[in-house]
């Protein structure tokens, strides 16, 4: 028990929810992170379709990794994600079709998501199935933590609500002076937060600053 909760195991994991974020620090993902956070419940689901996906995709490559031919690699593992990815899509629209319709595409263009790939050729094809199901749920959450904090800044100031729920527009608030800012739900506003996310954690972060 110990050995699954290593200290090395548990830097696998929490390394990517902060000092290596996969979006803010490796700069992967960031197609998804402006197109799908317009509003919170979307880029909720898709950020836990992300860590299933990897997840679950790092474990199966690194279960074949010794048994798929060298030349082969990366059409193995596109083969793989897409198998999960056809599977979670299917579950969005069985369980969740609002939800899909709303993340359109995006769901299937994880399939070429950089994260995914990123992890299984530079994790999964050199490490057993805990260690990269650790990696895999560690990005994944790293990339939904990204997703959600944008999302929440977007959805509130942009529509005044958050996960359809009326926060702020009320008539007391807008007798004040306060108006819904639309420039948030545009893509280049995802931008921007994320841009500011990125500048905090460097500040906060020396060690990331280039020199």
């Amino acid at each position: 028990m110990g050995q699954l909760f290593s200290k090395k195991n548990k830097e696998v994991f929490s390394t990517p929810l902060g000092l290596n974020n996969p979006v803010t620090v490796q700069v992967l993902g960031i197609c998804s992170a402006l197109a799908v956070t317009a509003k919170l419940e979307p880029a909720i689901v898709m950020g836990l379709s992300v860590t299933v996906i990897t997840a679950f995709a790092n474990v199966v490559i690194s279960l074949l990794r010794k048994t798929i031919p060298n030349r082969i690699r990366i059409i193995v593992q596109l083969v793989v994600v897409a198998a999960l990815v056809t599977i979670v899509s299917e579950i969005l629209k069985a369980f969740a079709y609002d939800v899909s319709v709303q993340l359109s595409v995006y769901v299937g263009l994880i399939i070429t998501n950089c994260i995914l790939m990123g992890r299984l050729e530079a994790f999964a094809m050199q490490n057993g199935p805990w260690e990269s199901f650790l990696d895999g749920v560690g990005n994944g959450l790293g990339y939904a933590k990204i997703l959600v904090i944008v999302a929440f800044f977007r959805e509130l100031l942009g529509s005044g609500t958050l996960l359809g729920f009326n926060i702020l527009n009320y008539e007391p608030l807008q007798k004040l002076g306060y108006v819904n800012n639309g420039l948030m739900l545009m893509p280049p506003m995802a931008l921007i937060i994320c841009a500011c996310i990125i500048w905090y954690q460097r500040a906060r972060h020396k060690e990331l600053q280039e020199k």
